[in-house]
């Protein structure tokens, strides 16, 4: 699961980098040269769908770090408990008695 979330977050990540290349920049730069206005790709309203979907993507890796972060945890706790489980068993077996002899000898007499 935690590796479902790592392939999640890293596809979230590279689709905001290639929203934010896409977006006109604030303050003109070099954005400015080769669009006009608010229009980007035709269409007057790309940019704040483009903005929203940027806030979006951001929010989703928050999330989805915040999910793997607790699976791991989670992972890790389970699998100290199974260690623990084990050691216990390990501890009640060696306190059994140990079987004397072996018996066959004795049934052959």
């Amino acid at each position: 699961m935690y590796i479902l979330f790592s392939i999640l977050i890293v596809i979230a990540a590279i689709l905001l980098i290639l929203l934010v290349l896409v977006q006109n920049s604030k303050g003109g730069g070099l954005a400015a040269g080769f669009a006009s206005g608010n229009q980007v790709m035709g269409a007057p309203k790309t940019a704040d769908f483009l903005e929203k979907a940027s806030w979006t993507l951001a929010a989703v890796i928050v999330v989805l770090s915040i999910l793997a972060v607790g699976v791991n945890k989670g992972q890790q706790a389970a699998s100290a408990n199974d260690s623990a489980i084990v050691e216990q068993v390990e501890e009640a077996a060696a306190a059994l008695p140990q079987p004397a002899a072996d018996y066959s000898e004795e049934a052959g007499e």
